[in-house]
């Protein structure tokens, strides 16, 4: 079944220069598998389409059954440089737990 990030998982989400950071943790450890499966760096970019000019990079952190993303190139020059509305990225964890990921019925 398809459901929204957010169901399985919190974000956090800042900047440095262009770039944006976005941790993705798991509410409980035994969704840190669905989160490897689902989010990839892949995924994040297509999710995140033409704002995202750059590549993605994804950090993986079990200890903490959360990963890490550096969105390049996705805050329009940065806070001092960009027009944008949110130019430090403080939104974008937000967005992303919109995304929508395949779980099992016993993973959900």
């Amino acid at each position: 079944m398809r459901i929204a990030l957010s169901k399985i998982a919190h974000g956090r989400s800042g900047d440095k220069g262009d770039t944006s950071n976005i941790g993705i943790i798991a509410f409980n450890e035994r969704h840190y598998p669905v989160l490897l499966r689902e989010v990839t760096a892949e995924r994040v970019k297509e999710f995140f389409g033409e704002l995202v000019k750059g590549k993605v990079e994804r950090y993986e952190l079990p200890n903490l059954a959360a990963l890490n993303f550096l969105l390049h190139e996705a805050l329009g020059g940065g806070g001092t440089l960009s027009l944008r509305i949110d130019a430090q990225g403080k939104t974008l964890s937000a967005a992303l737990l919109r995304m929508e990921i395949e779980v099992a019925h016993d993973e959900a």
